[in-house]
């Protein structure tokens, strides 16, 4: 049993035992090797054979054998010329860059510096052996070539060393026969060169390329647009114009404030709903019907009411959209609105600032805006009364309009749509309110007399105002003082609550808002106060407000004078309380207000007995003579002087109530014109 052991561990050694042997075999043939390398590269490096290169070509070969490229290249470059130039070592140089992937560095290194040394004499190739040769095929600028970054050489080393073996034979036999080595005819090497990759040389062609094709689109689109092909083909691909069904939930009892232009748009809605009524005896509606007002006074609401009220197809375009880059567009989309409109017909076209087309012709217009015009007003006269279409424009400068526009038989009816007056305020207020909550202490009546010269739209914006202030306090409902906060922040601004005013600035800011106050309270004809507050607002310190008992359309002289009067009593309060060195910039508002209201009582309602009964408008001022001009702003000084002098008399009259009102005011900042009264008086006010 032992026995039989032994011999099978014996047998499961015999590979290793070979394995290593084989190893050690290996070891002592790469020692070999290397000592041979050794030994050649000692002979070829000795001083008596450094120029030999037949024991240099020996150790490369064996360099080359052993599959040391990079030891041969290192070799053969630190050699002298003697035997970097003999064609067997540079044979074998070009076959270990080659193995290296170096053929660029092979190539630009024997174009430079490639040269045959025989019998002491350097042989370099000529003018018709460069025409075969290699570096000759690269031109003049071989250099500049193969040196560059744009370029890869790809050649055969095979081809390197037959060409170089070629090239010695060659020599040797000329040598024998006693011929030149220029007359002989030497193998070429095949050399290609390639573009190489460069992501900078692929910016500039893509950039080049770029460019080159918006050029050709520019040019491509300037001939196309000469030539008409592109106005006609530009709004080919759009859909047909189609009333606007949304908007036609709008009814007469949602417009308020404008009963005037309503009753005068029922018979619109009439003659849509029933146009043999009008018919049977010969009678016509105009085609065209122009609203105009200022903004926010409902003119585009009013016709979408008539449409509601109506139940007929609504076409909504503004002005602007007939204006295009290209000729003709405007004119094509005219001419699409009123055929889409005859199509639906009985139906309403509304165009929304129609100035923007229809303004005053001008010869220094451009050509497509004329033509826009004129493609409307062609329109406009190719409709019949009783084709039941209603064609309604809205704009806030009717006088800006052009008169062709505007004559019979176009927009021939011309309806105001002004500001509502009292009535016409608590309307749209009660209207806007319908969706919120509001408190039963809410007066509705009394926000409409606070807000004269307020639009419809104003209107809405207080109410939305008034419900997102309710909203931050926490409020189920808008309570009373949050449609007065509103209405304040509408007409005296936002509060500046963040400004930093000392107490000296606080002080000046309520005696110059006292003088405004007591001046308006004491001077007849003056409008009513409605609340003073020292609390910065806007751009301003502090803000004196006055309201109308009711909606004013003319003034009379005395209230004029009023006006200028009040607006001189914050200045005339500072100089009398702080000194006349120390009044303040606060009053420069106040003085325009005053010289602007002086100036028109003189240029333009002839309020003035020396100037006289006469009205002169901007430019005639300016076209007046010298003598007349200095009349005039000779007038308006003595005016404004005058003014100044009542004002400073009724605070030197009321001196102790001017002190008391500006105590108020440092104490509780804003008063409203209850609470001014009962502090004149020398009453105690609640704090708030």
């Amino acid at each position: 049993m032992l026995t039989t052991v032994h011999r099978f561990q014996s047998i499961r050694h015999q590979p290793i035992r070979l394995q290593l042997a084989t190893t050690t075999i290996r070891q002592f043939s790469a020692f070999g090797e290397s000592r041979r390398l050794e030994r050649l590269k000692a002979e070829a490096q000795s001083p008596g054979n450094s120029t030999n290169p037949t024991l240099h070509a020996e150790f490369y070969k064996e360099l080359l054998r052993a599959n040391n490229t990079r030891a041969l290249i290192a070799a053969y470059e630190a050699q002298g010329a003697a035997v970097q130039h003999a064609p067997q070592c540079l044979s074998l140089y070009a076959q270990a860059m080659a193995k290296e992937g170096r053929l660029d560095r092979l190539a630009r290194r024997l174009a430079e510096d490639l040269s045959v040394a025989r019998n002491g004499e350097s042989f370099a190739p000529s003018e018709s052996d460069s025409a075969t040769s290699s570096a000759s095929l690269l031109g003049k600028n071989r250099r500049d070539i193969l040196n560059s970054r744009d370029y890869t050489m790809h050649t055969n080393p095979n081809d390197w060393a037959n060409v170089l073996h070629s090239r010695s034979n060659s020599s040797n036999n000329s040598s024998i026969n006693g011929l030149s080595n220029n007359n002989q005819n030497v193998i070429p090497i095949p050399v290609v060169l390639s573009e190489a990759f460069s992501w900078s040389k692929l910016g500039r062609k893509m950039g080049a390329s770029l460019l080159y094709a918006v050029l050709l689109l520019t040019g491509l689109s300037v001939i196309l647009d000469q030539q008409g092909i592109m106005k006609s083909g530009s709004m080919a691909g759009n859909a047909e114009v189609e009333p606007n069904s949304a908007l036609q939930s709008v009814t007469f009892d949602d417009v308020q404030g404008v009963d005037e232009a309503k009753q005068e748009l029922e018979e619109v809605v009439q003659f849509l709903k029933n146009p043999e009524k009008f018919t049977e005896v010969g009678g016509k509606l105009p085609k065209g019907i122009l609203l105009f007002g200022p903004p926010g006074t409902g003119k585009t609401y009013l016709a979408r009411a008539i449409a509601g009220e109506a139940g007929v197809p609504f076409f909504q375009m503004s002005g602007s959209e007939f204006d295009e880059l290209y000729v003709g567009v405007g004119a094509k989309r005219v001419r699409e609105l009123f055929a889409a409109a005859k199509k639906k017909a009985p139906c309403i076209v509304f165009i929304d600032e129609i100035d923007a087309v229809g303004s005053k012709r001008s010869s220094k217009d451009q050509s497509y805006m004329r033509q826009t015009l004129n493609q409307l007003l062609v329109e406009l006269d190719g409709f019949s009364s009783n084709e039941g279409v209603i064609f309604i424009a809205a704009t806030n400068t009717p006088e800006s309009l052009d008169k062709a526009l505007i004559r019979p038989g176009r927009f021939d009816r011309h309806i105001p749509v002004t500001l509502p007056d009292v009535k016409g305020r608590t309307k749209i207020l009660q209207r806007h309110t319908t969706s919120i909550a509001l408190e039963p202490t809410v007066n509705l009546t009394t926000i409409a007399r606070g807000t004269p010269g307020f639009s419809g739209a104003d209107l809405a914006n207080l109410v939305n105002q008034a419900a997102i202030n309710a909203s931050k306090l926490s409020r189920k409902s808008v309570a009373m003082d949050d449609l007065e906060w509103a209405k304040d922040r509408i007409i005296m601004g936002a509060e500046r609550k963040s400004a930093v005013v000392t107490e000296h600035a606080k002080k000046l800011t309520a005696y110059h808002e006292g003088g405004h106050t007591l001046v308006a309270m004491y001077t007849p004809a003056a409008m009513a106060l409605h609340k003073v507050t020292v609390i910065p607002r806007g751009s301003a310190l502090g803000v004196t407000v006055q309201l109308p008992d009711g909606d004013k359309t003319n003034y009379t002289k005395r209230e004029l004078y009023a006006m200028v009067d009040v607006a001189m009593g914050g200045r005339a309060a500072e100089e009398m309380i702080f000194g006349k060195d120390e009044v303040t910039t606060g009053a420069s508002s106040d003085l325009e207000r005053a010289t602007s209201v002086a100036r028109e009582m003189i240029l333009h309602y002839g309020m003035n007995e020396k100037v006289g009964l006469v009205a002169h408008s901007s430019d005639d001022f300016e076209k007046l003579g010298n003598d007349s001009k200095n009349m005039i702003e000779e007038e308006v000084k003595i005016l404004l002087e005058e003014s100044y002098s009542r004002a400073i008399g009724i605070l030197t009259t009321h001196k102790e109530e001017l002190h008391r009102l500006a105590s108020a005011l440092v104490e509780y900042e804003t008063l409203d014109s209850e609470e001014i009264k009962t502090v004149v008086k020398g009453g105690d006010i609640s704090p708030k």
